[in-house]
């Protein structure tokens, strides 16, 4: 029976991992550590309240003392460290919170598995497995032809992406200097249920409801590569069990549209299944852009698809669709 530390499960993507790897596994115990911010919900893990194989915790990543005494309790074997501050804008106006959460308290962690994986000879057992979720946007931008691969430099442009820059660093770090067991993930824009209400989808659709301009950056031409969320559950799923220690696996669904167009996408799943004279595209309005605002992000997955096996199996109008419904049941209930 593993147990596994689990960072940040109350957000969108450890929300939904955590029921998913739960549901897949019988041998294993999950403990999520959350600070409960904004971005998270405890009710995004109500499936899994009941269940005897899971521990929630209430706590923040920067309390090291708090990291040791969990530790000591339930001698982990692994760690998926989901937590981190992700929004953009967030970063622009307040860069030091995520400096403290990504970088520090990702330091924070890989010091107490260090303690107690490779220094501690009682409790040392350098198989145990630190894997790092971070993001493809540590790459920078891309031009309207090109595509992230593994060995594309850093060039981080928000404090955001310059922060998971700097943890995807210190992961990388006490790999080789500490031989710690890590791998590391960067993911496209994930999109799916339970996603804050802040983000891209869930704005369209909230505003689109409630008769509000929807608002989109600039000229909305920016283009992200959209990942349904079940679809990266099973990756990390994959390169936790299976990825080569030390190596970094990025993931990307070639789902490449334009922020404008998923707009549009939604305002069509909402006038096929809602009763409005107007398209609720008519509502769609471009607003001042933002600071630094990368072009275009796109992922090379095939490393992870020629070693692990891995690929997109959603497809993407239809998790679309699936993504539309679920908020409108939540914005209408």
């Amino acid at each position: 029976m593993q147990t596994i530390l689990v960072t940040g499960g109350a957000g969108f993507i450890g929300s939904n991992f955590i029921a998913y790897y739960l549901a897949k596994n019988n041998n294993c115990t999950i403990v999520n550590l959350d600070k409960l911010t904004y971005a998270a919900d405890i009710k995004n893990l109500r499936e899994v309240d009941n269940n005897a194989s899971y521990k929630f915790i209430h706590g923040d990543i920067c309390d090291k003392q708090l990291l040791i005494n969990i530790f000591k309790e339930y001698k982990f074997k692994g760690i998926i460290h989901f937590a981190a501050e992700s929004h953009v804008d967030n970063s622009i106006e307040n860069p030091s919170e995520f400096i403290n959460t990504n970088i520090v308290g990702t330091h924070n962690l890989l010091e107490v598995a260090k303690l107690f994986w490779i220094d501690n000879p009682e409790t040392s057992n350098k198989q145990n497995r630190f894997l790092h979720v971070s993001t493809d946007e540590v790459y920078g931008s891309l031009k309207e032809t090109g595509f992230f691969t593994e060995n594309t430099p850093y060039a981080p442009n928000s404090p955001y992406s310059a922060s998971k820059a700097a943890s995807d660093f210190l992961v990388r770090s006490y790999h080789h200097t500490f031989r710690l067991n890590v791998v590391t993930t960067n993911c496209s824009n994930n999109f799916g249920p339970k996603q804050h209400d802040e983000k891209l989808i869930p704005t369209v659709i909230r505003k689109a409801l409630n008769n509000e301009k929807i608002p989109i950056y600039g000229t909305g031409k920016n283009v992200r590569d959209w990942l349904y969320v079940e679809d990266h559950c099973k990756a990390i799923d994959l390169v936790y069990q299976n990825g080569k220690s030390g190596e970094t696996y990025i993931i990307g669904a070639n789902n490449e549209y334009t922020n404008l167009k998923i707009a549009d996408m939604v305002c069509e799943i909402l006038d096929a299944n809602l009763t409005k004279e107007e398209s609720y595209k008519k509502q769609i309005s471009f607003v001042e852009d933002r600071l630094g605002h990368d072009f275009r992000y796109a992922i090379d997955a095939t490393k992870i698809k020629n070693e692990l096996g891995w690929k997109p199996m959603q497809n993407f109008k239809e998790s679309l669709e699936k993504t539309v419904f679920w908020y409108l049941n939540k914005y209408r209930n």
